[in-house]
């Protein structure tokens, strides 16, 4: 049985519009809460409203209108977060350091780790092509596709097809692992996992 979680204070923030500003501290918990809340949400219902949203970040509409006065000004902010959030999650994997098969099962745990972000920017494709513009990425992280090509080249991950379907294997075998699990299919515990063993048995080199 999980503890009891304690409601986000809420609160006043002076200027909540400002997703750049760095915040600390009360306020820059309940932004996150929301911003979270939001992701988490709508990554499982896309008609979700912001009341579906405030509760499940534990904070009164009054509270979420402070931070973002309407709907898309949310929107945006989640997909900018989103994509920060997961950014950070990668490069805390550090894939561009030890041997490739090693490297990708860390770049595989960080993304079932942000797996609601993940979902929420790519499991509706409207959301990037609506959004497109709100995000610059940042060009220092490495990709997937930089490891895929590395393990190919040190024969670990098959040759025989493009870094661009392994790539996209991999985000598909992640999206069904992360689906299992919000449909409590599979224990979100085994996820990570049962990913990993799932995109090794098909893309690793053989003999």
């Amino acid at each position: 049985m999980s503890a009891t979680r304690q409601p986000v204070s809420e609160e006043p923030e002076p200027d909540p519009r400002k997703p750049e500003a760095r915040e600390s501290g009360t306020r820059g918990r309940t932004r996150r809460a929301i911003l979270g809340a939001a992701a988490s949400v709508l990554a499982r219902d896309r008609a979700a409203t912001l009341a579906d949203i405030a509760e499940a970040a534990q904070v009164g509409r009054s509270t979420l209108h402070r931070y973002f006065p309407d709907r898309q000004e949310l929107l945006n902010a989640t997909v900018v977060d989103s994509f920060h959030v997961v950014e950070q999650s990668v490069a805390a994997a550090a894939i561009d350091q030890g041997p490739p098969l090693e490297a990708m099962r860390r770049l595989i745990t960080a993304m079932v780790d942000v797996g609601d972000r993940l979902a929420f920017l790519f499991g509706d494709p409207r959301v990037l092509e609506e959004f497109s513009a709100c995000f610059e990425p940042d060009l220092s992280v490495p990709t997937a596709i930089s490891l895929i090509e590395r393990g190919q080249a040190e024969g670990v991950f098959d040759p025989q097809v493009s870094a661009e379907w392994i790539q996209q294997m991999l985000y598909a075998v992640t999206y069904t692992g992360w689906e299992a699990a919000a449909k409590g299919l599979l224990p979100r515990h085994g996820v990570a996992s049962t990913v990993i063993r799932t995109f090794e048995n098909g893309v690793t080199a053989q003999g």
